[in-house]
């Protein structure tokens, strides 16, 4: 009897090897382009890190407020691509590429309107993360480099808004290795444009911080390029992009319904962004030493995460398509298995940042006492990795049935309501180490974690909203 009850656990979480086939078939080249993806950015960063810590500080924030951007598109798309997947699970072609119509008219307006905020307001911005100790000479030099490096970004903004457009419907109808090949095409001419501008290669000027954003607005413009013509020359594969700039159009009802799915979505990733944004600056209230070292953390964070994040992006596709055919017992079931399996991932690769701590911020050029902090915070959050994994897949499962009202009160409601005020008010009113900060707002984060799990058992958020 405890054999049999053992058996049955272990088919309630875990799968079999056709499971596995089918969720690493769509999971593994979202891993691959990330995990590229995220490599170049820590060799932007040991690039950049050489010119010296002002540098890497100013490129830091500057990113760190283009993260609001790029998670406000992200928003955009995902939600209207709740659509996308349950249409593909449908076999509706007119309705996938309605809703990439829709994809590309509103990523235009978001990309428009955040050039003109940034452009605007970039001074304003950045200097909120140059308030802790520090030398003023300093702190001048890293809003220069930094407002500079931001400027010359905007540029690419608008070709990041059509490239989601074009890789999330190609995603969300299960192919996922061609967003891969363009993304590593984009990066190797990221990467080589980095070394040619960064330090003056073949007699071409050392640009710096400026050189690294150059190439990295060229790059958006190929990554475009390359899933344009793709999707372009094999339409019978991909049947969506047949028409979709003829007799363009999006019929009133569907915008109605995309816009209700998709703002609370786009709501909850600019808030969740911002929030994230305001603990960082939390922690820079301290010293412009843990903007740096914050830097290097977050970058070993991402490269060793890729895992459970490609994997989460997984289950929106496959439980999303399993919603689309109206077959919502087997989306419970793979929702379960992919969200044990992403837990897995997060416990493999936080025990990698757990060894990685102590030697990893020797390869940046930056004080010792930057490295000592940057360790402290990869240290404490390897330890956190597996539960932020949890949050992730439960994240992408409740998202995955179209609820998103409930994914903005889960995600960023919980993060303004309890994560950023606790970190306002350990910055401003506690004389705690920042190390006793991150520590107990991950901490904190572990209530959303318990949140998580019971909404996903609850089944809630298996609905079928295309039919």
């Amino acid at each position: 009897m405890p054999l049999m009850t053992a058996n049955f656990q272990k088919d309630r979480y875990f799968g079999d090897k056709a499971f596995y086939k089918m969720v690493l078939t769509i999971a593994v080249p979202i891993m691959v382009q990330n995990g590229i993806s995220n490599f170049v950015s820590l060799l932007d960063n040991l690039m950049i890190g050489r010119v010296g810590t002002n540098a890497l500080s100013g490129v830091a924030i500057a990113n760190q407020l283009m993260f609001v951007f790029f998670l406000l598109i992200f928003g955009a798309t995902a939600g209207v691509g709740i659509f996308t997947a349950q249409y593909h699970g449908l076999g509706d072609v007119k309705g996938v590429r309605e809703t990439f119509r829709f994809k590309m008219v509103a990523n235009t307006v978001l990309c428009l309107l955040s050039i003109l905020v940034f452009y605007r307001y970039s001074e304003v911005l950045i200097s909120q993360f140059l308030k802790g100790e520090g030398a003023p000479e300093d702190a001048a030099e890293t809003l220069q480099i930094g407002q500079r490096y931001m400027r010359i970004m905007l540029i690419g903004l608008l070709p990041v808004g059509l490239s989601q457009a074009y890789s999330g419907t190609l995603r969300d109808t299960g192919q996922t290795r061609v967003p891969m090949i363009a993304s590593v095409i984009a990066i190797l001419v990221n990467l080589a444009g980095n070394a040619l501008l960064i330090y003056g290669l073949f007699g071409l000027p050392a640009l710096g911080a400026a050189g690294a954003a150059i190439a990295t607005v060229l790059s958006r413009f190929v990554e475009l390029g390359v899933l344009m013509v793709y999707t372009s020359t094999h339409r019978k594969q991909h049947p969506f992009i047949e028409g979709a700039f003829t007799r363009f159009s999006i019929p009133l009802r569907s915008v109605k319904k995309y816009v209700l799915k998709s703002l609370p979505l786009m709501i909850n990733e600019t808030l969740w962004a911002l929030g994230n944004t305001m603990m960082n600056q939390s922690y820079s209230y301290r010293s412009l030493d843990a903007v740096a070292a914050l830097n290097i953390q977050s970058t070993i964070w991402n490269l060793l995460g890729v895992a459970f994040l490609a994997m989460g992006e997984a289950v929106g596709i496959v439980v999303g398509q399993i919603l689309g055919s109206g077959d919502t017992e087997k989306a419970r079931d793979h929702a379960r298995k992919m969200i044990t399996f992403t837990i897995c991932c997060g416990l493999v690769f936080g025990l990698g940042m757990l060894v990685v701590a102590p030697f990893f911020p020797l390869l940046y050029k930056t004080s010792d006492a930057i490295r000592q902090m940057a360790s402290g915070f990869i240290f404490i959050t390897g330890i956190f990795m597996p539960f932020v994994a949890c949050m992730h897949a439960s994240y992408f499962t409740i998202r995955s049935g179209g609820n998103t009202l409930i994914t903005l009160l889960f995600d960023s409601f919980f993060m303004w309501i309890v994560s950023v005020p606790t970190a306002y008010v350990l910055s401003r009113y506690t004389d705690m180490s920042v190390y006793l900060m991150l520590l107990i707002i991950q901490l904190v984060d572990l209530i959303k974690c318990v949140i998580g799990v019971l909404m996903v058992r609850s089944g809630i958020w298996a609905r079928n909203i295309v039919k």
